[in-house]
């Protein structure tokens, strides 16, 4: 018995005998290469409309030898902020026809290895974004060696980038607790997480130091914790403080998620923030504002963007030195969570009372 088959779809080669040219010059046409003529080009487009011929992309990377994909690798996807970076250079590849080959390393060396140290990424994207990692020499010499555009966020590791500085984040935080009033400050880091993982916690630890320096505190007096950058450190670190003999009157976290962690664990505590404690954190996280928390904003979504568009141009073969990183701005925001020291709000009610003739012999 023969088996019945439908009808065939139409073929590069019939698209090139009605227009009458060759198939080298219908591949040509069809993905907008140069050395084709204007009239040619529309002949081919006409042609292929009229017979509904739809190249096929893996044909045509095979031609071109270009995947149209760009791998995206952060650290750890299921976190807010490496979601919105992704979010923001995804959003800017697709734009321009470019599919995201996302790469969650997830703390698993063996991953990194594989994408960082080898040759897999060369074999499957056209560029490659790198979010936040700190590289290893071995790692930026096997990423230069796989001949594709490489751009970083929050990085200077010898690649095109974008960041924010988070040495003047950090002082900018720091400094607001400190024009508040508050000299036992306390600072949660992010040196818990994997080594290489994070380009940011040394940077916002030094800003801490120099904005405490700055004011006079003694280093002695410094109180640093180590947290990961999630809610639970945050909440741990915030016990720790709370059971300390003398307890900080302000905290700053280095990240908004690690700051919710505090203000969770001074309210079980039965403390009010900011009377009895000010938070201050890092980012301007999208649930910030429901917990009235004062942060310093960065742009998170738009530093995939420009990210993303820095890698485009160097897909359209612009050179970009090793060390162009673009540098986003940063805002304090104040909101509720920082006040002065409970020993100066207390004099300041005291004050306020006795002006309205509450506290008057």
């Amino acid at each position: 018995m023969g088996i019945k088959t439908g009808p065939t779809s139409p073929g590069i080669r019939q698209v090139a005998d009605l227009a009458g040219v060759s198939v080298g010059t219908v591949s040509r046409a069809l993905r907008d290469q140069p050395g084709v003529a204007a009239e040619t080009r529309d002949r081919v487009q006409s042609a292929a409309h009229q017979l509904g011929y739809v190249a096929s992309p893996s044909a045509a990377s095979l031609a071109s030898g270009r995947t149209m994909a760009v791998g995206v690798v952060v650290p750890y996807i299921t976190r807010w902020f490496f979601a919105s970076i992704v979010q923001g250079a995804e959003a800017q590849l697709a734009a321009a026809g470019y599919d995201v080959l996302l790469y969650d390393l997830a703390g698993r060396s063996e991953t990194r290895g594989r994408l960082l140290g080898g040759r897999l990424l060369e074999k499957r994207v056209d560029a490659a974004l790198l979010v936040t990692l700190d590289l290893a020499a071995a790692e930026r010499t096997a990423l230069r060696n796989i001949g594709r555009p490489v751009a970083m966020v929050g990085s200077r590791d010898g690649f095109p980038g974008v960041r924010i500085d988070d040495i003047e984040v950090a002082t900018t935080a720091t400094q607001h607790l400190l024009d508040l009033g508050h000299r036992r400050i306390a600072f949660i880091g992010g040196e818990r997480v994997a080594r290489g993982t994070f380009t940011a916690p040394g940077d916002r630890r030094h800003g801490y130091r120099q904005a405490m320096r700055a004011a006079g505190v003694p280093a002695g007096d410094l109180l640093e914790l180590e947290g990961d950058f999630t809610v639970r450190s945050g909440h741990e670190a915030m016990q720790r403080l709370l059971a300390l003999e003398r307890p900080p009157t302000a905290v700053f976290a280095a990240s908004d998620e690690m700051a919710m962690g505090c203000l969770h664990a001074i309210r079980q505590a039965g403390l009010q923030v900011p009377r009895d404690l000010s938070v201050i954190g890092i980012d301007d996280h999208e649930m910030s504002f429901l917990h009235e928390l004062t942060t310093v904003a960065q742009p998170v979504v738009a530093q995939g963007q420009v990210a993303a568009g820095l890698l485009l141009d160097l897909l359209r073969g612009e050179e970009l030195a090793a060390d162009h990183i673009v540098v986003m701005p940063t805002e304090l925001v104040v909101r509720a969570t920082t006040g002065p020291p409970p020993a100066a709000s207390r004099r300041t009610s005291g004050v306020a009372a006795r002006a309205n003739g509450g506290g008057a012999a």
